[in-house]
């Protein structure tokens, strides 16, 4: 039992190596192409954009995996850059909806093709069964922690 504990006392530290790699390469890019820009506010930034016109801050604070406080947080600084505006759903004055500004639209268009081959990086020399594999554990390791 020791030997299988010393196998996998490492996991975090080694999730937490690639991922660093994953966010150095994005940021990188951002800087490359002259974008002040965090993974945290490319994410939401990308979800709004994603899920289009009628897309609220609740809508984000669920599919984006932050807690609502953090999500608030990044929104206000995209609000701030100019990037996108928060206004009333109307009728509505419990929700807050999002919208990409000209300028937040133009963000999107400059970094998207790059995030794109960013994201093809990930996978390169894997095939579709190693993929899919991947996608399968890293679903169950969020599993395995999900109700801790």
């Amino acid at each position: 039992m020791l030997h299988q504990i010393d196998e996998i006392s490492g996991i975090g530290l080694h999730l937490d190596l690639v991922l660093r790699k994953v966010q150095d390469a994005y940021l990188r890019k951002f800087k490359e192409l002259g974008v002040e820009l965090t993974i945290e506010q490319w994410v939401i930034l990308y979800r709004i954009y994603q899920l289009g016109e009628d897309v609220s801050q609740s809508d984000i604070v669920k599919s984006n995996f932050r807690n609502r406080a953090t999500t608030s947080r990044v929104i206000g600084g995209l609000e701030r850059k100019g990037w996108i505006t928060k206004t009333r759903f109307e009728g509505d004055l419990k929700r807050f909806k999002l919208e990409l500004t000209q300028i937040g639209q133009d963000i999107i268009a400059k970094v998207e093709p790059y995030a794109h081959v960013l994201r093809k990086q990930a996978i390169k020399g894997l095939d579709n069964d190693e993929f899919e594999t991947f996608l399968k554990v890293l679903d169950k390791i969020g599993d395995n922690y999900e109700n801790f």
